[in-house]
């Protein structure tokens, strides 16, 4: 089992930033793949952004590329999601998950995920 939990989330006016942070623990953090979706209301889960295992490749959902920056701390069992230039339509519940097994680089099929943290509201105002 793995158990995740995400914070960092909270208000922030449109341009601004927030530093979301995912710790995992029970098992070895360091080969999953982590990602982080988020999910607004009326909308479903989308992908934002995956870093792989141990070598610790990103990759983006069009929608946050070059605005987003995911990272990882396998020391320290951590994933980072950096947010800048925040907008209105970022706005949703931001959820970490870890997958067990290995993903294609371009893969963002969450149902390939094992297991999800409780999420962190992140709003951003106009």
């Amino acid at each position: 089992q793995v158990q995740l939990v995400e914070s960092g989330g909270g208000l922030v006016q449109a341009g601004g930033s927030l530093r979301l942070s995912c710790a995992a623990s029970g098992r070895t953090f360091g080969p999953y793949t982590m990602g982080w979706f988020r999910q607004a209301p009326g909308k479903e889960r989308e992908f934002v952004a995956k870093i792989s295992g141990n070598d610790g490749i990103p990759y983006y959902a069009d929608s946050v590329k070059g605005r987003f920056t995911i990272s990882r701390d396998n020391a320290k069992n951590t994933v980072y999601l950096q947010m800048n230039s925040l907008k209105p339509e970022d706005t949703a519940v931001y959820y970490c998950a870890a997958a067990t097994s290995l993903l294609a680089y371009s893969n963002t099929d969450p149902s390939r995920y094992n297991y999800w943290g409780q999420g962190t509201q992140v709003t951003v105002s106009s």
